[in-house]
């Protein structure tokens, strides 16, 4: 990649954004509680054209559970080549209720990280899907003296 190129950010195809998404399972699940914008890691999986996690009771379950808007991020670079990539999901979320949902979703292979209950399945079906690739830039370009400024003498 030339210099001038290596800047460029590169808008990723519908088909793309899927592919990039089923290559990781931890992504950012971004949420409206009590009027005011929260954001959380979940393990999710894609299942068709909707993304699903588990979840117990508590603020995710909350506002994911009234077909509410949500957003999804995740993200990845490929360390051979520098590239990065983030993909974002703008939808609704909904509780998987029916008996015959639950146990298709119960068969996906979906692990949460963190130990507790995760009884709920939430589905994420999306109204956009956006993705974005680019070159990661080597931090000595835009690391300086001032970066360092706001750690203290012990670190």
């Amino acid at each position: 990649m030339s210099n001038e190129s290596s800047n460029l950010v590169q808008n990723l195809e519908h088909h793309e954004c899927w592919a990039l998404l089923r290559t990781v399972s931890v992504g950012r699940l971004a949420v409206l509680a009590d009027g005011r914008p929260d954001i959380f890691p979940v393990n999710y999986t894609v299942d068709g054209g909707t993304v699903v996690f588990r979840t117990g009771q508590g603020t995710k379950l909350s506002a994911a559970s009234g077909d509410s808007p949500v957003a999804v991020e995740a993200d990845g670079v490929d360390p051979e080549t520098g590239l990065a990539w983030s993909v974002v999901i703008k939808g609704t979320a909904a509780l998987v209720k029916s008996t015959e949902e639950v146990l298709e979703t119960s068969s996906l292979y979906l692990f949460p990280w963190q130990a507790g209950r995760k009884d709920a399945f939430v589905r994420i079906t999306p109204d956009t899907v956006t993705g974005r690739r680019f070159k990661v830039t080597d931090p000595m370009t835009w690391w300086t003296q001032i970066s360092r400024s706001g750690r203290s003498a012990q670190e």
